[in-house]
């Protein structure tokens, strides 16, 4: 008799909790990592990108020496063909100077060889060695030529300086990294986006692209689509393209993008 009436007054107890009182039971955990349906279309108009210098590069050594000069440090701009690094190249220009004189003695013999055989005082073996041993001087010479371009690294872009990686006066191997440089003037947008807006995805399609650090809206295009998806990850590279008019963006920076018709 006692059981029967403490059941009924439980009964009674959960009934006149009402509604309010069964919502405020902790949620299930799993359910709470589903999305929200009312803010996930805006979400998916939403795509994180940075910005991505269209020409940057890691200089490099070509060959082992000491650096005499590095006129430009960090953040300091310079322009195509200005010398970024100089190194000492007094034994490579003194190899040249030997290769260029062993040129003119070859040059000189041939000539000399070429009038003898017009006089028929030597054959045409004699001035076929001769003719050989002029090529040889060329080619010698060639490559200590090279050797001497490689004393200087010139500058392949307009940019500026992102990280010095030696110092002037030290001794570098072949090989070894110089300098970092960038070109800020000429910006991409690289953006990973869900693979399922491919379908919607074209080159010329406008966008806004937030930058973290300005705040600032920036108008942008798609320019080009990546050509793979990532398996893992189902997203795609997308490359948007910004105005010629755009200042005081700089090579790394994040943002984020938003296109005005969802995919």
């Amino acid at each position: 008799m006692h059981r029967t009436v403490g059941w009924a007054c439980a009964m009674m107890c959960l009934i006149c909790a009402g509604p309010a009182q069964l919502a405020a039971q902790p949620s299930d955990p799993l359910l709470d990592h589903l999305p929200d349906p009312t803010t996930a279309p805006a979400a998916e108009r939403n795509a994180r990108g940075v910005l991505r210098a269209r020409h940057q590069a890691m200089l490099a050594s070509e060959l082992a020496g000491r650096i005499v000069e590095m006129p430009f440090a960090e953040g300091q701009a310079f322009h195509t063909g200005d010398i970024l690094v100089r190194f000492d190249c007094s034994a490579y220009q003194a190899q040249l100077n030997a290769a260029q004189a062993a040129t003119r003695a070859a040059r000189e013999e041939l000539a000399h060889k070429k009038q003898l055989a017009a006089l028929n005082s030597v054959g045409r073996f004699e001035v076929a060695l001769a003719e050989a041993r002029q090529a040889q001087a060329q080619a010698e010479s060639q490559v200590y030529q090279v050797q001497v371009n490689r004393c200087t690294v010139k500058a392949p872009f307009d940019g500026q300086v992102v990280q010095r990686k030696v110092k002037p006066h030290e001794s570098v191997a072949g090989g070894a990294p110089l300098l970092e440089i960038v070109d800020n003037s000429r910006l991409e947008i690289h953006l990973l986006v869900p693979s399922r807006w491919l379908g919607q995805l074209a080159p010329g399609q406008r966008f806004t692209f937030t930058p973290d650090e300005t705040g600032r809206p920036l108008s942008a295009e798609v320019g080009r689509v990546g050509a793979r998806i990532d398996e893992g990850s189902q997203t795609l590279l997308l490359i948007g393209e910004l105005p010629k008019e755009s200042a005081g963006l700089l090579a790394g920076m994040s943002g984020t993008a938003r296109f005005e018709a969802a995919p």
